[in-house]
């Protein structure tokens, strides 16, 4: 296909006619295991000498559609699907990573994932070096004759703090570093981390990829290197396949992508606004906000600056007023979907960090991490105002 047209490429890529008799929704196809005519078909699918599939676990037609419509979307070499985000996270990490390496990552990031580098120390000794990412040169400070991994997340979660691509990119070539994205909250639309040096992206496909809170999976694509190695080791022997019937969820969210994002973009612009001329709100955190601290990187590497707000209203008996009070967003740990949700991140998402880690990562009793939706932005205002009326 010639065509870069984001729009175009979410609604036609993966597509194989000749393959699919016609159909323009790729099948799904159930099957777990598929039938050779014969021994040396067999012997040569099984050794990948030729191309095909013998069991679900380590490949599928529907879910091979799914990779090749996220290879396009990233820019990326090659892709992997897998059951959740956290799959495709731990695929990433230890395709790069064994016993006695080193990574840097970011202090303020998804708590999962934290906990994830934190429990590879204490298990198998892949220590993790946990930094402030808002600053490129922290990555170049922290790293050590053992770093294997650079791990970044950006806009990150829940404070929307911004990290150069670009900048840690061209430490990690000059050091010999892996680089790994977690682009979950920009999505390929908004920012593509491939196309500015970086090596692997991974999204939890669960939020704005399927973008209807229907379902759960991951995906990692970039160089061709770490995603083979990822499906050929943690992808067969851990297990986080994902579902035929979810890739093509996965797929059918993905046609729509552009348009949501436009909308999401739109009305948490909006929204922000509202929220930083409100004497309720103690701080706004939005990468689209000229006072944000890497508002000019923004810029430079993202289209647009996404769906998801940090914001802050002071104190733990203030954010549960507030979110008790809305009547149109509703309370809920994920996000990326057409409905708009919050979190108080303190006592949800990040509860599983001790209240020091919590400090360190910027993580106040007061902060709220919304997912703005695709609802009509008059509707969402009037809920705010109402409910920021009542703190």
């Amino acid at each position: 296909m010639a065509t870069e047209s984001f729009n175009t490429l979410s609604v036609h890529a993966g597509e194989d006619l000749d393959d699919h008799f016609g159909a323009l929704s790729v099948p799904i196809y159930s099957a777990s295991v598929f039938a050779f005519p014969d021994a040396d078909e067999g012997a040569a699918i099984h050794n990948e000498v030729k191309l095909g599939y013998y069991y679900g676990r380590l490949g599928n037609p529907t879910t091979a559609a799914l990779e090749k419509v996220m290879a396009r979307l990233e820019n990326a070499e090659s892709a992997i699907a897998f059951s959740s985000g956290m799959a495709a996270v731990t695929a990433a990490v230890l395709s790069v990573c064994r016993s006695g390496d080193h990574i840097v990552a970011p202090a303020s990031m998804y708590s999962t994932a934290t906990n994830l580098f934190h429990y590879l120390e204490d298990r198998f000794g892949v220590e993790t070096t946990f930094i402030d990412a808002i600053t490129a040169e922290n990555y170049r400070g922290a790293a050590r004759e053992n770093t294997k991994l650079f791990w970044l997340e950006t806009p990150s979660n829940p404070l929307m703090q911004i990290t150069d691509l670009r900048k840690v990119s061209n430490i990690s070539k000059e050091l010999g570093i892996t680089t790994v994205a977690d682009n979950t909250f920009a999505t390929p639309y908004n920012q593509r981390p491939l196309e500015c040096g970086i090596d692997a992206v991974i999204h939890s496909a669960t939020k704005f990829l399927g973008g209807h809170s229907d379902l759960t999976a991951g995906v990692l694509a970039g160089n061709k290197n770490i995603v083979e190695t990822a499906r050929h080791e943690c992808g067969k022997l851990f297990g986080g396949n994902i579902a035929p019937q979810i890739s093509w969820l996965v797929m059918r969210g993905i046609k729509t992508l552009g348009l949501r994002m436009e909308r999401h973009n739109h009305n948490a612009s909006a929204l922000t606004n509202m929220f930083k001329s409100n004497p309720k709100v103690r701080a706004v955190y939005y990468p689209g906000l000229d006072s944000h601290p890497n508002h000019e990187i923004a810029r430079c590497q993202m289209r647009g600056f996404g769906g998801m707000i940090g914001l802050d209203v002071g104190s733990n008996d203030s954010a549960k007023i507030l979110i008790n009070s809305l009547k149109l967003c509703k309370i809920a740990t994920s996000l990326g979907g057409v409905e708009t949700v919050i979190q108080h991140s303190a006592s949800m998402t990040h509860a599983t960090l001790t209240r020091e880690a919590r400090a360190a990562a910027g993580i106040s009793d007061g902060l709220l991490r919304l997912s703005v939706g695709i609802e009509d932005i008059d509707d969402l205002t009037h809920d705010f105002d109402q409910a920021l009326a009542k703190i």
